[in-house]
């Protein structure tokens, strides 16, 4: 039998006592490659601390608190420190990373050797996997996400980093079709891209009693959810101002963020707060209950890879209401799916009201991706891993 592939996934993206739901499609893509018999997965968190005295903030010392090492659902999980300077130090932060991991990755590498580096996000994981690769003369991949392109990319100093890994990268991995298009668009090698969807736990999102769901949550009317940070690029503002044409409507926002205070400040103004719930960051395991209670799911992002509340949605048999951004025309294909709106809280609520005047069936919406998989997912990953070190 051939000995297992041993990989050292580089992620800044990745749950943690503190945060358990951030990154957590990167912890779920990595659990199910780690429970291959074919694999061995080391997992290295770089946790990004400010220096003295912003290190106090709660933020920071947060994480700071965390263990190292430890075995995180049955990964094995490394949480090196780097120096990160808040709002100024995007540039250096590939620098800093490979600094504050080179040594433990050289060490783990004596004892072991790795096959191949995996970057789960472009910046800053692309360009310091780069230099890790580079010292462990082996092979690497980076998978692009949305944000890490979109944004970064638009920053030329990052720019030209994520070009210089692109084009050192043994293989490329994208979230949609439409974000591996914008690799190309930024001159990247189109042939070295791998379209790699999300996986999705079928099991756990998926179909209930809508009626008996809404009645558990004290809602009689129409009943909306939008999941996601609350951050300005997420636009929940429209969202809440379209609620305004559904007076017996409820909306639950289920996230956290920066405009967290200025959309329930936006709710009160509109005389909303009695109809729209802040529910907060909602563990995973919960969000499945609250997916499939709801009528129809809302996210109309600026810009997105593929999100994974969008998939989540459907799977539950709920139709979405997305933007046109990232993938959206690869999973809504049809009004089965939803709608695919401009930005405007016009918009989303004409879109309601089609979607309620005549709702589809749960399992026709479940049906649009039924593709989808954790196993699906791990067994392109394999292959796109096994190519790139074989190659």
């Amino acid at each position: 039998m051939p000995q297992p592939l041993n990989i050292l996934t580089l992620s800044t993206l990745f749950p943690n006592a503190a945060a358990p739901n951030f990154g957590i499609f990167v912890e779920r893509q990595t659990a199910e490659l780690g429970s291959r018999p074919e694999t061995n997965v080391t997992v290295i968190n770089p946790l990004g601390v400010a220096p003295w005295p912003l290190s106090k903030h709660q933020r920071y010392a947060a994480l700071t608190a965390l263990p190292e090492h430890e075995i995180w659902r049955g990964l094995e999980l490394y949480r090196p420190r780097f120096t990160l300077f808040p709002k100024i130090g995007g540039p250096q932060n590939p620098r800093q990373i490979a600094k504050a991991i080179l040594p433990l990755a050289q060490k783990l590498h004596a004892q072991t050797p790795f096959d191949i580096v995996d970057a789960e996000f472009f910046y800053p994981d692309g360009p310091a996997a780069m230099r890790v690769a580079s010292a462990l003369s082996i092979p690497f991949t980076i998978k692009a996400r949305g944000a890490d392109i979109h944004h970064w990319g638009s920053d030329p100093k990052c720019l030209r980093q994520i070009m210089a890994a692109a084009g050192k990268a043994q293989a490329l991995l994208a979230v949609s079709a439409a974000l591996k298009q914008d690799m190309v668009n930024l001159g990247m090698d189109g042939d070295k891209i791998n379209v790699h969807y999300t996986g999705l736990d079928q099991q756990k999102f998926k179909p209930v009693d809508r009626a008996a769901a809404k009645q558990r949550l004290g809602v009689e009317g129409p009943l909306f959810i939008t999941t996601g940070a609350l951050i300005t690029r997420k636009n929940q503002d429209l969202v809440i101002r379209a609620m305004a044409s559904f007076p017996d409507a409820i909306l639950l926002l289920a996230g956290s963020g920066e405009q967290d205070a200025a959309y329930k400040s936006l709710a009160v103004q509109l005389n909303l707060s009695d109809r729209v719930r802040f529910l907060g960051n909602v563990d995973h395991d919960d969000l499945p209950k609250l997916t499939a209670a709801a009528d129809i799911s809302i996210l109309v992002s600026k810009s997105e890879g593929l999100a994974n509340a969008w998939v989540e949605a459907l799977a539950c048999g709920t139709p979405v209401i997305i933007s046109e951004a990232g993938g959206a025309r690869e999973l809504v294909s049809s009004s089965t799916a939803g709608r695919i709106v401009e930005p405007s809280s016009e918009a989303i609520a004409t879109a309601i009201a089609g979607i309620l005047e005549a709702p589809p069936l749960q399992s026709d919406v479940r049906a649009c991706v039924a593709d989808f998989s954790w196993k699906n997912n791990g067994d392109q990953l394999l292959d796109i891993f096994q190519t790139a070190v074989s190659d």
